[in-house]
């Protein structure tokens, strides 16, 4: 293509189609298109591609095309996957593009293949390629001086966009990981103190609005001092997870079962049959094999809204007084026929 009036227009468009893309598009697929159909529309290109390249994995992933037959997408995105000689994963890896390829299609066609790096600085004067874009253009094609600009320009673009929408995923996932983290107990994955007060204090209110009932088990693990003194804090920790999962198996949906201290755990059931529950927890816990020559088992104690307590102290309260009775399974049981 030669220096025309034409491009310079196209250079303009490009520019603000980009930027109207960067500050509107609302995902990454958009966001790509909307560049690559204006830089295509600017340059006269026949078909393009945008691949990403993700830091922690090896190649490159075809994230979009336009012009391109869907048969011939599926090929493509193999070819260039499955061969690091590939130009485009070259593009990638040496950060070096190449604005003249001469390239035959599967249909024995000639074309010419632009592929430029997608680079961006990602601080402390690091650049980091984070994919490349390619366009094609059926039999020969020059690039001129003032097409390279543009070409430079919609790369620059696609780049932006990519390293844009992928710190806003990594902030997302950041956020959601930090919401998790804030409510879970790290060791066993169940609900953390915090989470498991809150709940039950919603939970009561529930009940005295509707009339209805919310139990609550405290479980302690037998000897687990003892055992950590003894076997140490990894033999711990086995029985902890142990016990954790399968307080998590036994649990209905509506249930929320947390960690609560060193070697306490909390349920808090809504509903009637929270002795229920409490009881095939102990029945479950009682099958798990010993952990360094130490029978794993649990003490527990349960108390109901509104017959133990009114509201949330009071009823760990009344749970850990019947807790210090040593509620056994059978004792548990007796609650349950009395529930019942």
């Amino acid at each position: 293509m030669s220096d025309t009036p034409g491009v310079a227009t196209g250079s303009l468009g490009v520019l603000s189609t980009g930027a109207a893309a960067l500050a509107r598009a609302v995902d990454l697929d958009t966001a790509l298109a909307v560049i690559v159909e204006a830089g295509v529309a600017a340059t006269g290109a026949t078909v393009a591609a945008v691949f990403g390249q993700d830091p922690e994995r090896e190649g490159v992933e075809l994230l979009m095309t336009l012009g391109m037959a869907d048969d011939r997408v599926v090929t493509f995105a193999a070819e260039v996957a499955g061969n690091p000689d590939h130009p485009i994963a070259v593009a990638a890896l040496d950060r070096t593009g190449t604005l003249g390829r001469a390239v035959t299609g599967p249909d024995g066609a000639s074309w010419t293949g632009v592929d430029l790096p997608l680079v961006v600085a990602s601080g402390g004067g690091v650049e980091d390629c984070v994919g490349v874009l390619t366009l094609g253009w059926t039999g020969e094609h020059v690039v001129s001086t003032t097409e390279e600009t543009l070409l430079v320009g919609i790369a620059d673009l696609a780049a932006t966009a990519l390293a844009m929408f992928r710190l806003s995923s990594l902030v997302t996932e950041r956020a959601e990981w930090y919401e998790r983290v804030s409510h879970t107990d790290a060791l066993t994955g169940l609900a953390n103190a915090r989470t498991v007060r809150r709940v039950l204090e919603l939970e009561v209110a529930r009940a005295q609005r509707q009339g209805s009932d919310v139990s609550v088990a405290v479980f302690d693990v037998d000897d687990f001092k003892r055992l950590n003194a003894d076997a140490g804090s990894r033999a711990g920790d086995l029985v902890l997870r142990q016990v954790a999962s399968i307080l998590a198996e036994s649990v209905r949906l509506v249930d929320t079962i947390g960690r609560v201290g060193a070697d306490e755990f909390v349920l808090v059931a809504p509903g009637s049959a929270g002795v229920t529950v409490a009881k095939r927890i102990m029945d479950g816990i009682t099958k798990l094999d010993p952990v360094e020559g130490y029978a794993v088992s649990v003490s527990a104690g349960v108390a109901r809204f509104p017959a133990d307590g009114t509201d949330a102290d009071t009823l760990l309260t009344a749970a850990r007084s019947a807790l210090d009775g040593v509620a056994s399974p059978s004792s548990i049981a007796e609650a349950e026929g009395a529930a019942s």
